[in-house]
């Protein structure tokens, strides 16, 4: 029995809520059980440095955790005076995870920043601010559509990640806490809505990951994915 009772291919409760905020393009709250994020896209009429008169966009990506997300209070970055590694690594992933699905030449030269703060953290902070954020890409398109500002959506699939890892032994899906706390492996899958990986993070904490567990983290993760990109179209209220 897993620490909320949940089946070990079971995902948790995933809530999305659009227009979360009133002043961005696209804003979500994103709830993976007790994980809450909000995510944020904001259009900016210019691009970086390197692809200025290129014709194409560009989609870049910052993390946060807020000093309340946690039990323990976060200090924040500033404080520091430098990024903090971990949200460095994640801000890159979910940068990376939405040009992957989006034609940037079909953008023009504008940046679209997506904004990712964790306002409770409860495992897979960083796969609820990609799905989350997918949502707030999909609005902040829609608002440059309906602006005619572009003649159509850049946005080639539908895309979502979840995480998995072993506990006692156990595959699982999507690990709260208390879970990824002492898991023996834990992974991060992103993925579109064809099966087809964006990106695969994986770790052995305390042993390596045999290909038999491999394989069965790889399969519930596709089965979890493609039931959270059904919730991300019943959000945006799309057909399946």
């Amino acid at each position: 029995m897993r620490f909320d009772k949940r089946k070990n291919d079971e995902i948790r409760t995933v809530r999305i809520t659009r227009n979360y905020l009133k002043y961005p393009h696209g804003s979500v709250l994103i709830e993976f059980g007790d994980t809450k994020v909000i995510c944020t896209a904001i259009v900016e009429e210019k691009v970086p440095q390197f692809l200025k008169g290129s014709g194409q966009g560009w989609i870049t990506a910052e993390y946060n955790m807020l000093p309340g997300a946690n039990a323990q209070r976060k200090q924040r970055d500033i404080t520091k005076l430098k990024l903090d590694g971990r949200s460095a690594e994640i801000q890159r992933l979910v940068g990376r995870s939405l040009r992957s699905v989006t034609q940037l030449e079909k953008l023009g030269e504008r940046t679209i920043w997506i904004d990712c703060d964790v306002i409770q953290a409860d495992g897979g902070t960083r796969v609820a601010s990609i799905t989350g954020s997918y949502i707030a890409l999909y609005d902040a398109i829609s608002y440059l559509i309906n602006a005619e500002l572009l003649k159509e959506n850049p946005i080639q699939y539908h895309m979502a990640a979840v995480s998995v890892g072993i506990v006692d032994n156990e595959p699982m899906v999507d690990l709260c806490y208390a879970e990824d706390s002492k898991a023996i492996a834990d992974m991060n899958v992103v993925m579109t809505e064809q099966g087809n990986y964006i990106e695969i993070q994986a770790t052995g904490e305390a042993r390596p990951i045999t290909e038999v567990e491999m394989d069965q983290l790889l399969l519930m993760s596709k089965n979890a994915i493609m039931q959270i990109i059904q919730i991300q179209k019943q959000v945006l209220e799309l057909k399946s």
